[in-house]
Formats: structure tokens, sequence, C-alpha cells
């Protein structure tokens, strides 16, 4: 042990005489920096990010260059924000108004005011979408409690702060099945499941978690055993009796995507297709004997789920009606009438 704990030692000593020759660059201007920043976008082939909006700026910015937020916002160093996301889907913003509802909620129980009014975040969000000419991508916002120190209460935070990004994304129809593990990653207790907010170390874990066991994502179990969500995104299931399941929002996120599907879905209702439509209590005995299984989400709508711990849902392929659930939804997203769709007025 003693001779293992010396050449760690050693080594140790070694690095440190390395580093002695590492001289840290002191940028002498904020137009070198800006060069700097340039340079390393200038080697990006397809610019993932279009157009950002910061109420610190107050306006727009297209030069990626210059798409950063403040270091001593609250968000960053304390993880006191919230978020949302919508879909930028053939030059129409998919469902903004009900992702804006959320986002909202989210601030409430965050206790983060908007500097704005509603009317006002949804008129940047449209404006800045406009901006960046991307016509199929996802927007994503956040309200902050903003910059001001590094101290725990925000109480030296001026005002809080607004930010929002277009990610150009290309996404089409899922019509293959992927699997999933059951997540061994605690979740978040219900007052923080059921806001969004940018706290989603839990989450990174449990989707890393999967990757490693060759899996797409995971299931989250609650404490008394019943399904709960996926790190970003809902599950529904289909029963053997041909009911249409999503569990109970009462300490997960009610996903926009989610509650869109319960909408929609008694359509197949009405043609004999399914059964019912509901929420309800699932244990894990009862979810995995499933006809069929999906993950629901703004930018997927519906991903089939096929195995879940190495066992096979149904007879292991795609369903049928987890595919109309699917073509439901992505109609709407096409075509939908009334206010899911925003149309952007690009120039």
């Amino acid at each position: 042990m003693e001779h293992k704990k010396s050449k760690e030692i050693a080594a140790w000593d070694v690095e440190k005489a390395g580093c002695k020759d590492f001289k840290v660059h002191v940028f002498s201007s904020s137009s070198e920096l800006l060069e700097k920043l340039h340079e390393k976008w200038s080697s990006v082939k397809k610019q993932p990010y279009p157009a950002m909006y910061s109420s610190v700026f107050g306006g727009i910015i297209l030069d990626p260059a210059m798409m950063v937020i403040p270091i001593d916002d609250h968000m960053v160093h304390r993880g006191h924000g919230v978020f949302d996301t919508a879909i930028i889907f053939d030059g129409y913003l998919y469902e903004l108004d009900v992702h804006l509802d959320r986002l909202l909620r989210s601030a409430s129980k965050a206790k983060i005011s908007s500097p704005f009014p509603c009317s006002t975040v949804r008129n940047i969000l449209i404006q800045m979408t406009a901006a960046s000419k991307c016509k199929k991508g996802t927007i994503r916002f956040w309200l902050s409690a903003g910059p001001g120190d590094f101290l725990l209460s925000p109480a030296g935070c001026p005002t809080s702060s607004f930010y929002a990004v277009v990610i150009d994304d290309d996404f089409s129809q899922h019509k293959d099945g992927v699997k999933v593990i059951t997540s061994t990653t605690p979740m978040k207790s219900s007052m923080f499941a059921t806001m969004k907010n940018v706290n989603y170390l839990p989450n990174v874990l449990s989707i890393m978690e999967a990757e490693e066991k060759g899996a797409f994502a995971s299931i989250w179990v609650d404490d008394e055993g019943y399904i709960a969500e996926g790190p970003n995104v809902n599950v529904a299931f289909i029963t053997q009796d041909k009911e249409l399941i999503l569990p109970s929002f009462d300490k997960i996120l009610s996903g926009c995507t989610a509650l869109r599907l319960l909408q929609l879905a008694p359509k197949l209702v009405e043609q004999g297709r399914l059964t019912s439509v509901k929420t309800a209590d699932l244990t894990v005995e009862e979810a995995k004997k499933a006809a069929e299984m999906m993950y629901v989400g703004s930018t997927l709508p519906v991903l089939p789920i096929v195995r879940w711990d190495e066992q096979p849902i149904g007879d292991g392929k795609v369903g049928e009606l987890t595919m109309a659930l699917s073509d439901l939804l992505w109609d709407d997203m096409v075509a939908g009438v009334g206010m899911q769709r925003v149309p952007v007025p690009y120039e």
C-alpha cells in the first residue's frame, strides 16, 4: 500500500512540475476575445443556434460568439431557473401558448417573477424565431432569478432574466422501437418534478445509466412502486384490453404533448380501436404486461418502446395503436387547427 502511495505522490510531483510551464493567456481586449470566439465558430459547418434572445442584452443575437449569459446568474451557479421548449414545424410554433403557461406556472413555484408580461414574452419568442429564419427545430426559453452575485439568496439579484434560443434541429416521426431500462437513479420529489426547472442532474444520470446498458433511455418508478416517467418524456401504455393509460401527473411533470395526446386519443375510441383513455396509477408488474408501450414528448412526438429490462413488451414489435397515436399527434403538428399552431412572420 505504501509503495503504491509513493508512486502516486511521485506522479503528482511530475504533473505539478509540468504545470509550472503552463501559461494562461490573458486577453488584453474584448475585441481579441471576440476574435477568438469567432475563430471557434468559423469551423462549424452548420450553425446549430441561429438566434438567441437575452433580456440582459435587451435584444436578439444572431452572432453565435455572443450567445452567452452571465456566470453570476442565479440559474448558472445555484440552479435557480425554469425553462420550457416548443417546436418549430414548417414555419409554425406548435403549442407555444401551452408551453408558455407551463413556464409561468413553474416560475411561480420557483419564486421567480418574469421581467415581462406573458404577451411580451410570447412576442419576443415569435420575433426571435422569425429573425432566425429557422423553419424546423425547437425554441428553448428560460426564466431566471437573474445575475447579481454568488450568494445563495437571490436578494442580490436586481431583476430576473429571460433567455431564449432557436435550435436548428431536424426530427421526423419515429417508426422503430427502442429498448429501455428501469432507472436506479432516485427520481426528484414531486415538488421539483412537477415544475420544469433547470436542476436536471438526476435526469442526466438516469439517461447515462441507460446508455451504459445499451438502452435508449429509462423509466422512473416512484417510492410507492408506481410508474412515473422517463428522464425527459412521459410514458404511456396500451393494455391488453386496448385502454390507453398514462401515469397520473400528481408526482411528475404534466407533459404538454402527453396532455395533447389525451385530448386527441378519444378519436380512436370513437373508431372502436381503443376502449378508453385515462390517467391512472400503474405498478411495474401491471405496466410490463401491457400490449404496447411508448414515450411521449415534444420532438418525438411518440416513440415506440419494444423491450423493457430485456423483456419484450407485447410481441416485441412496434404496435399498431402506438403508430395510430403517433399519427394523430403528427397530423396535429402538420395541420392542426386553432391555437395549436402559431404562424411565424418570416420576412
